[in-house]
């Protein structure tokens, strides 16, 4: 089953994953939430994030630990 997280809209978002390449040619995982579970979808949130809600639009975010 996929993580899900409910926003204070009360609309329901899956938690997936991608590996990306990023300009420089550095890897990098990202995270991002999706109305609907499709590939890629993790079952759990990540050891270290958390999930925060952008304030104006209610899509929650991953966050990691502060520096």
């Amino acid at each position: 089953m996929a993580y899900s997280h409910k926003n204070s809209k009360g609309q329901t978002y899956y938690l997936h994953s991608k590996n990306v390449t990023l300009r420089g040619g550095r890897k990098q995982m990202i995270y991002y939430f999706a109305r609907t579970v499709k590939p890629g979808a993790l079952d759990a949130l990540p050891a270290g994030k958390s999930v925060v809600e952008n304030k104006r639009t209610g899509l929650p975010l991953v966050k990691g630990k502060a520096k």
